[in-house]
């Protein structure tokens, strides 16, 4: 996926046992975090590589939660997205550390029952996985499904939560 960032929104990488992380901020708030698959492409970023005040935050929460010592995050966010995208990236930062919801549980709490799979292109579309927790949904089976990442980096990520002693997967 190509990452286009807007002129103000500087970034900085974050290495985690999951691979890079790409955080990016406008000043204001976390406005995007990305899994870098591969090598950043220098030239695209090297005008945008900084830091502020909320990626020197959002760095600090980040190595902590990777490292077990962080629950929930605490920086102020804006995704960019619909009203209904956002209500969906709204109701995911209520799913507690370390429990998982079905696609359709989420679709209740945002008030659209029958609206399962609009609920899912919205959470496959969160523009700030890991702080806003996208990998705590699965499928209504328990199953495994759907993650920007990819499976075995949901699968991590789980399993991390698991290792804090309130998920079993």
């Amino acid at each position: 996926m190509t990452v286009v960032a807007p002129a103000n929104v500087v970034y900085d990488v974050v290495q985690t046992p999951i691979d890079r992380l790409v955080v990016a901020s406008d000043g204001s708030a976390i406005v995007g975090v990305w899994m870098a698959n591969a090598e950043p492409d220098d030239r695209r970023w090297a005008d945008r590589c900084g830091t502020d005040f909320l990626l020197d935050e959002a760095r600090r929460q980040l190595v902590a939660y990777f490292a077990g010592r962080l629950r929930a995050f605490d920086v102020p966010l804006a995704p960019n997205g619909t009203d209904f995208q956002r209500r969906v990236w709204s109701a995911l930062r209520e799913i507690p550390f370390g429990t998982t919801v079905s696609y359709a549980e989420l679709a209740r709490r945002v008030s659209s029952a029958t609206a399962v799979r609009a609920v899912g292109a919205a959470n496959g579309r969160n523009p700030i996985p890991i702080i806003v927790p996208c990998h705590r949904v699965v499928g209504s089976d328990g199953s495994l499904t759907g993650f920007g990442g990819g499976l075995p980096r949901k699968q991590w990520l789980l399993r991390h939560e698991a290792a804090q002693g309130e998920l079993a997967i």
